[in-house]
């Protein structure tokens, strides 16, 4: 999440193994707590906001010294917004991150596959791979997507300030305990996506792949929760990270 190094790997492919990984660790945090016979079934959501922190760090620490570790096309857009990113570059990152996402839930499905065939609840598969709210009002389900993803984006500016006196090789430890402190503060509402490539992308695996019983891939609130939510909280978190700073120069 920080300024784009001289790669001799294609920070598209970063991007994508990032994001792979995100998922990966993440959604199959969500798959050993929700489905049936598995080692960590109904261990809760502190278990799950621990993993998903803990996807984060590893997913960033895979790219972030190749292509900044975006892993998110909330955070690329916001960086574009503020001058830190070339918008020549956002299409290809969004691409990859989304198909990084893609390919990590195929991943999850395939470690626990048992475990779908296994699992009788059709919303407990879906949320394997993507978010789903507890009171369903897509208005206040929107509202809640972007104050967290505005909480990400400014908590992210903030971490990698080079006045935050945070060490580059820790930076990616901090935005995982970031991500942990907005899933178990505001991840309740909708499970807290604030990322389109982590809700888009395993939710089109949800819908291809051949579950058993799986149920709706609910497109009708995927394209404009997590989707739309997502960016508009992060250009207000880069919004308000311009005024804040604008003193500073």
């Amino acid at each position: 999440m920080g300024e784009i190094m001289p790669p001799e790997i294609s920070p598209y492919l970063a991007e994508f193994i990032g994001t792979m990984l995100l998922i990966l660790f993440g959604n199959g945090v969500v798959a050993n707590v929700v489905l049936s016979k598995t080692k960590g079934h109904a261990s809760g959501w502190i278990v799950i906001t621990t993993g998903w922190a803990m996807a984060v760090t590893i997913g960033v620490y895979a790219s972030f010294w190749v292509s900044g570790g975006h892993i998110n096309p909330a955070v690329t857009i916001s960086l574009a917004a503020l001058g830190r990113f070339p918008w020549s570059m956002v299409p290809g990152y969004i691409v990859s991150q989304f198909l990084g996402a893609f390919v990590g839930a195929i991943l999850v499905y395939l470690a626990y596959m048992d475990h779908f065939r296994e699992t009788t609840d059709k919303a407990a598969k879906l949320s394997v791979f993507s978010t789903i709210p507890q009171i369903r009002s897509i208005p206040k389900n929107f509202l809640t997507e972007v104050i967290a993803t505005f909480a990400l984006v400014l908590g992210v500016m903030a971490i990698t300030a080079p006045e935050s006196g945070v060490p580059q090789g820790l930076i990616p430890v901090v935005v995982g305990f970031l991500v942990w402190g907005i899933g178990l503060c505001l991840g309740g509402p909708t499970g807290y996506a604030i990322n389109p490539a982590r809700d888009l992308g395993p939710r089109l695996a949800h819908q291809l792949l051949p579950i058993p019983d799986k149920g709706s891939s609910d497109w009708s609130y995927a394209l404009v929760v997590p989707l739309f939510g997502p960016i508009t909280g992060g250009l207000l978190g880069a919004l308000v990270w311009r005024l804040y700073t604008a003193p500073l120069g």
